[in-house]
């Protein structure tokens, strides 16, 4: 395999968290007895560029289909979070009515909402029917469409430029970086702004992450790695700020190499910050393996502990993050008999490979657990405050990464 951004042959393996299917194909009741497509989830990292990334066996199109089940307004977190971006970056910009706003992977307009608003033109460009949908709903004019080169070159001759661009968690979605990249260049106006919000693999690395990774993102980023994706299609990046979604973010601001933006200071500081962390050492990348691996165990272990006794564990937050887990685990519903989740697209669906069943969060009131497993942990305060009814009846809380913790 050649790294998906300047074609160096993959030789490091970074992680190897075994086959499994897709993190976010939940399964119908009817789909039990099917045969589950399960893929390879190993990941490498480039010694070239240091893009980390994962081995090619799935297509875009197999995942990201028209009942996609990840509905971003279901976490008030997250919409807060985008409302105030979308009020910061308004006034920062100067935008207005004779502006342009376009979002790349707009899911169910939780944050294009904000712009239309405040009666700045927007569009959405979201491939899968169901957010879509929703998003339509608010008012919000979308395009289903996946988004690259060819489609920026369309828009562009439709006479349509963008002042902001703006693409929250999809940079790593896409399976040609090169190709996304070029398409925001074709689609930015001069002197417009781009901004590109994705988890910080700094982080990744150093608080364990692993349940971030899955199938559906191909790309696990550094400022280093995407400083260099956006030079080589011609953009710059002027600035960047630290987050703290999604177990740590990063938001970095891009614009075209001759534009007038001036540089921050935070860029240079960010990109120190990485090679102290090991970022650039390939050794950093091979001592992972074996944190997961206790990761896995302790998790195990507290379930089978609390089988044993008699206890009842269930789970809150059929994510993403949470299949990748119990699937690495090899949890199945004898061990933790259902999952609760707030989203009713997840509802009355069943967790991919594992087959624990989804159920509205009001089962947790009626069955009473003695522990509420967390898996979306980004979430964490957000789901205990929503929650705080289970420690009514003795009942404490558990994440199991980046350790295994018990919140009484």
């Amino acid at each position: 395999m050649k790294c998906r951004h300047c074609g160096s042959e993959l030789k490091s393996l970074f992680l190897d968290l075994g086959s499994m299917p897709p993190s976010n194909a939940y399964l119908s009741a009817d789909q039990l007895d099917k045969p589950e497509p399960a893929y390879p989830l190993r990941i490498f990292v480039c010694e070239s560029c240091w893009l980390v990334q994962t081995e090619d066996f799935s297509r875009c199109d197999e995942l990201f289909t028209s009942d996609y089940a990840y509905f971003s307004s279901v976490s008030d977190s997250w919409l807060k979070h985008a409302a105030d971006y979308c009020r910061m970056i308004g006034k920062r910009l100067g935008l207005g009515t004779e502006s342009r706003v376009v979002e790349v992977a707009s899911n169910d307009g939780y944050l294009l909402r904000n712009f239309v608003a405040a009666g700045i033109p927007c569009l959405g460009i979201e491939p899968t029917d169901s957010t879509a949908a929703a998003s339509e709903a608010l008012g919000v004019p979308v395009l289903r469409r996946f988004f690259g080169e060819q489609l920026a070159d369309e828009l562009v001759s439709d006479g349509y430029k963008a002042d902001l661009i703006v693409g929250n968690n999809v940079f790593a979605h896409v399976p040609d970086i090169n190709d996304f990249a070029l398409g925001l260049v074709r689609l930015l106006q001069p002197e417009g702004t781009i901004t590109l919000e994705f988890p910080h693999l700094k982080n990744l690395i150093e608080f364990t992450q692993f349940d971030t990774i899955y199938h559906e993102h191909y790309s696990y980023l550094s400022l280093h790695a995407v400083q260099s994706v956006l030079q080589l299609a011609g953009l710059r990046l002027y600035d960047v700020e630290k987050l703290p979604t999604h177990g740590g973010s990063l938001r970095v601001y891009a614009a075209h190499t001759g534009s007038a933006h001036a540089l921050a200071e935070a860029v240079n500081s960010v990109l120190q910050e990485e090679r102290q962390a090991g970022l650039l050492d390939i050794e950093t990348y091979r001592a992972m393996q074996s944190r997961v691996e206790r990761i896995r165990e302790e998790l195990l272990a507290f379930l089978h502990e609390q089988k044993r006794a008699g206890k009842m564990v269930a789970a809150y937050g059929a994510a993403a993050k949470g299949n990748t887990l119990l699937n690495f685990a090899g949890v199945t519903p004898d061990l933790l008999p259902f999952v609760c989740d707030a989203a009713p697209s997840k509802q009355d669906k069943f967790m991919p490979g594992s087959h624990i069943p989804i159920l509205h969060p009001d089962h947790i009131a009626e069955v009473k657990p003695d522990y509420l497993l967390i898996l979306p942990w980004n979430i964490c305060e957000e789901i205990i405050e929503r929650q705080q009814q289970i420690r009514g009846w003795g009942g404490c809380f558990v994440v199991g990464v980046p350790k295994l913790e018990i919140i009484g």
